[in-house]
């Protein structure tokens, strides 16, 4: 096995990062998951996420979880409600006894997160490792982290996200501005704090459309709302080095601005003193990049194929890329580590760009005029269908 006797260091303890250290793990490889977090509870995990056959369900399965994974998935969550500016139902999955979706079962982050974390042996995952930089030592490499901490490596590889700082020692092309800018929206107690939108959902999520605009939404299983709202905008329209206190007046200012001719029931989310925002202006990777394959280091993710959300794709490729690889670095199908990686980063880099040139198609639509028609149209298709 091209790995044996190699100590593995994935930087990133993501869905993708996690996937590959169990993967990577159960063919009794040597690895370390570097994770920036303090400790597993430190962060709320993202949103809502559905898994689809062939990338994020085949990579739980080979992973020998998928037991596990239904154990907390979360049907209901599938249920879709289409809705115009002013919260107006033009589609609603709830009156259909099965959902659209169910074909892509749906989780919260968090429980998947669980389940990938609880499937590692103890101490796989090294927390308070946030990666400054590295070096070259022999033949891998030396990691530097935040709170002076090292460590070495004979292969590294990056998961550490879409504004990876493993990345540049690829010599991988820089990410380009998509044209849209998305907010991001936690709400807590969401029963309590945002009443009537969080009724709204009837347990499953809403997807709203108006004005060359989008938000979405919906419930977790904790009860908390995480909702986006998207827009077309110049890249940089937030001075995101304000405090928290600041920054949050000035995403709720450009929001209300910028959702003007939307309905009164958007201000639980938009004016809602309990409320965390976070800007996301959205970018991707060149469909055609490339990079020179090294022997010791590669990158999996969005790390190496970053996409805005709106095909939900992201994950998925992500944990397809976990299982790739790691067949890729066990299966005993190439002479070198080198050669892995190359067979490894050709394949990848033609998946992402194909899941990019999706989600760059799906964006324009939900971003285009006729939005809201096109989104009934695609569902009735789909509905009628069955």
């Amino acid at each position: 096995m091209l790995i044996e006797n190699k100590k593995i260091a994935i930087v990133g303890g993501g869905m993708g990062g996690l996937t590959l250290g169990r993967l990577l793990q159960m063919r009794g490889a040597n690895v370390q998951v570097y994770e920036r977090d303090i400790d597993r509870g430190v962060r709320v995990q993202g949103s809502t996420l559905d898994l689809h056959e062939g990338t994020g369900l085949e990579a739980i399965t080979r992973a020998g979880l998928i037991d596990e994974f239904y154990k907390y998935h979360r049907p209901t969550a599938s249920k879709l409600r289409i809705v115009d500016k002013k919260l107006h139902v033009k589609f609603d999955d709830h009156d259909h006894i099965t959902a659209v979706a169910e074909n892509r079962p749906e989780i919260d982050r968090a429980p998947l997160r669980d389940i990938l974390l609880n499937s590692l042996n103890t101490d796989t995952v090294v927390w308070d490792r946030h990666f400054v930089s590295m070096e070259k030592k022999g033949e891998g490499w030396k990691l530097q982290f935040k709170n002076g901490q090292t460590a070495y490596a004979d292969l590294v590889i990056a998961a550490d996200g879409a504004n990876s700082k493993i990345r540049p020692y690829l010599n991988a092309p820089n990410p380009i501005y998509s044209g849209i800018t998305l907010v991001e929206g936690n709400i807590y107690d969401a029963q309590k704090n945002a009443p009537k939108l969080f009724e709204f959902t009837k347990g499953g999520k809403v997807m709203a459309f108006g004005d060359e605009q989008f938000i979405g939404y919906g419930t977790k299983g904790d009860g908390s709302i995480m909702f986006v709202a998207s827009t077309k905008a110049p890249e940089h329209v937030f001075n995101e080095q304000l405090n928290d206190a600041n920054l949050k007046q000035q995403v709720s200012n450009w929001l209300n601005v910028n959702f003007s001719g939307w309905g009164g029931g958007w201000e639980e989310f938009f004016a809602n003193e309990n409320v965390c925002f976070i800007p996301r202006p959205q970018y991707y990777f060149p469909l055609d990049q490339s990079w020179i394959t090294q022997s010791n280091l590669t990158m999996i993710g969005d790390a190496a194929h970053r996409m805005p959300p709106f095909a939900g794709e992201g994950a998925n490729v992500a944990m397809q890329d976990a299982f790739e690889l790691a067949a890729c670095l066990t299966e005993g199908n190439f002479e070198s580590l080198e050669l892995a990686l190359s067979y490894f980063e050709k394949q990848m880099i033609r998946r992402g760009a194909e899941a990019t040139k999706d989600t760059l198609e799906n964006s324009d639509r939900m971003h285009s005029a006729t939005a809201l028609q096109q989104m009934l149209d695609f569902f009735g298709e789909t509905e009628s269908g069955k």
